[in-house]
């Protein structure tokens, strides 16, 4: 009896399988899904208990494969579903306009800031903060004391932040 249905099986799947293949690749758009969507199919085949009852084993295979199909994609259309819940709910990467506009206002502020600092105290926060030297490195430099260019620093920065509000 094993045998019997064992022989069954296999015949169905070699005369059949390329078959499917081809009805579902035509479906699904996809041969790796169509080919899972098969291999499915045939497993749910090998747990039908009395498969020699089955009168059309073809029309059997097909509606199987069809109604893996369908779970198919509605399992796809929850998962996108979900992803577009998701995404909803994550907040925008993309900078709203308002927001861009604002920030290069803030940028034009700064900019004007830091053209209103005297030339000294300009060149030394430029120097520290835009060419990332040490402030012993600006002293050498510009022939001052480390402490001038502490102060410097810190004078620009206190500027540069009540002027842009920071």
């Amino acid at each position: 009896m094993q045998d019997q249905r064992l022989a069954l099986e296999t015949s169905l799947f070699q005369q059949y399988y390329g078959e499917l293949l081809r009805f579902l690749t035509a479906k699904l758009g996809c041969r790796e899904q169509a080919a899972d969507v098969v291999q499915e199919t045939f497993l749910r085949v090998r747990g039908v208990q009395d498969l020699t009852g089955v009168a059309q084993p073809r029309a059997f295979l097909y509606k199987t494969a069809l109604n893996l199909t369908v779970d198919l994609f509605r399992r796809q259309r929850v998962r996108a579903e979900r992803s577009m819940d998701l995404a909803e709910d994550l907040p925008s990467m993309v900078p709203r306009q308002d927001d861009a506009l604002e920030a290069r206002e803030r940028m034009q502020l700064l900019y004007d800031a830091i053209a209103e600092l005297p030339p000294k105290c300009r060149q030394v926060f430029l120097l520290h903060k835009f060419m990332d030297l040490s402030h012993a490195e600006i002293a050498g430099r510009l022939g001052i004391s480390k402490n001038m260019v502490e102060k410097h620093v810190m004078k620009a920065l206190a500027y540069c932040r009540q002027r842009v509000g920071l």
